[in-house]
């Protein structure tokens, strides 16, 4: 209670911050960055370099009300097929830039629904991909899969086409609360995916779940944990909710009164971990947790852990390619992000260009405070000798900045000749503490809850 009533005063359940998926954060991106930038960032990958691929498929057949991702609906395959012609088009616009000897270390289907593509769409699509670049050695393949939309026939094709880690969102088991939110998922049908999943002899299983929604309490957050736990799942990422009807309309269908306070969404959230770690898992950054035999664990091991669109990885590629609209890509020079809506990003691509509508271009002040944030976000250290020796900077200015911190959380963070450390009581401040370190007007843009 003493530790609550400190993260109270410390401003822990008013604040509204980022996610630090990336830095600068999304928002700050301009129409200075377009699809020259693009074009000349992906000539200057090294040939037979390793990089990522993801792949974005912005259908659903239904639209959940909790859900703020760039998707539409549909219930006719029409929409799906001519999107799909656009992604062939843009991977054979790619593969014309692309060096020589390039091959993929990580592949991702994310979405929206990428598992409403039938299995020859499946075919089709990944066809394209590995005539663009194979699949590396020991390279990754995952797949966002919607329980309620695959079949025995869609994850064949997967299986055989070469995904090894499958990832299934669970949102929560609570019936009650699965109406609230629109997205009705019974246990059984989550259960019988991941059993045809594990059938096909995919290593990995990860799962999301989200606490923060209406009318989950202490007790449905623990029931629902239960289940999935019951599912063996390699990784889990459990992250809030965000309210943010004013940036995603179909979230006004979601009673706000319904809604967990701040309190006790810190509450929902301690419950889970307390869950996970009573059942071995290793706690990985803010929101993830790993079985001891996952990638995760060994990268935080390592000191190897990363952060990027999807959360917690431990793909150390400096090239991040993003296909299909509103995909962002990452380069060592900057983020370029693709048209948001399908219309204009088709458009391009049926043009013979590239659809980049905006992005950043990295001065070193921001790569300086990109890896401060991330090294925060990942290790809750920040290693002073290493950040000096990395971006060669004085000792004197990277100390200012983490000095800042802890004036700013006193007695909540250790600062001495080595850097900066967050105990274990004080993790929940994390994205604020990163806020500290972002030299970016946030006020130009809505975040979610800090907790």
């Amino acid at each position: 209670m003493e530790t609550k009533t400190q993260l109270a005063k410390l401003g822990l359940f008013d604040a509204k911050v980022p996610r630090y998926t990336s830095y600068p954060t999304a928002p700050h991106f301009s129409t200075e960055v377009g699809a020259d930038h693009f074009s000349s960032w992906i000539r200057a990958i090294s040939p037979g370099a390793s990089v990522s691929l993801y792949i974005h498929v912005p259908f659903c057949r239904r639209l959940c009300w909790f859900c703020a991702c760039r998707t539409q609906g549909t219930q006719s395959d029409r929409p799906v097929m001519a999107y799909l012609d656009t992604l062939k088009s843009e991977l054979a616009l790619l593969k014309r830039e692309l060096p020589q000897g390039v091959t993929l270390n990580r592949l991702h289907w994310g979405g929206g629904t990428p598992t409403l593509l039938s299995p020859s769409m499946m075919q089709d699509l990944a066809g394209t991909i590995f005539d663009v670049a194979p699949l590396g050695e020991s390279a990754e393949f995952s797949v966002e899969i919607d329980p309620n939309e695959i079949d025995e026939a869609r994850l064949d094709v997967l299986a055989a086409s070469g995904m090894n880690r499958a990832s299934i969102g669970v949102q929560d088991f609570d019936e009650e609360i699965q109406q609230t939110i629109g997205r009705i998922q019974g246990y059984d049908v989550t259960r019988d995916a991941a059993i045809m999943i594990r059938e096909r002899g995919v290593a990995s299983l990860n799962a999301d779940i989200l606490f923060g929604l209406p009318h989950q309490s202490q007790e449905r957050m623990t029931t629902s944990v239960q289940k999935l736990l019951s599912l063996n799942p390699d990784r889990v990422a459990l992250y809030g909710y965000a309210h943010v009807p004013w940036m995603a309309r179909r979230q006004s269908m979601i009673p706000s009164e319904a809604l967990p306070t701040p309190a006790e969404r810190l509450d929902l959230f301690e419950t889970a971990r307390r869950l996970f770690l009573w059942d071995n898992y290793e706690e990985i950054g803010i929101d993830h947790f790993a079985t001891q035999s996952d990638g995760l664990s060994f990268a935080k091991k390592a000191g190897t852990l990363r952060r990027n669109f999807q959360g917690y990885t431990d793909d150390t590629s400096d090239v991040l390619i993003g296909v299909g609209a509103s995909s962002i890509s990452k380069f060592p020079q900057g983020y370029a992000q693709n048209a948001p809506a399908t219309s204009a990003h088709t458009g391009a691509i049926r043009d013979g260009r590239f659809s980049t509508a905006r992005g950043h271009v990295f001065s070193e002040d921001d790569r300086l405070r990109a890896r401060m944030i991330e090294a925060l976000m990942c290790d809750f250290r920040v290693d002073l000798a290493d950040i000096t020796n990395r971006f060669g900077v004085a000792q004197t200015q990277v100390m200012q900045m983490l000095d800042g911190i802890a004036t700013q959380f006193p007695d909540m963070v250790n600062v001495d000749e080595t850097g900066l450390f967050v105990p274990p009581k004080a993790r929940a401040l994390t994205r604020m503490m990163a806020r500290s370190l972002d030299a970016y007007d946030l006020s130009k843009a809505g975040h979610s809850s800090a907790i």
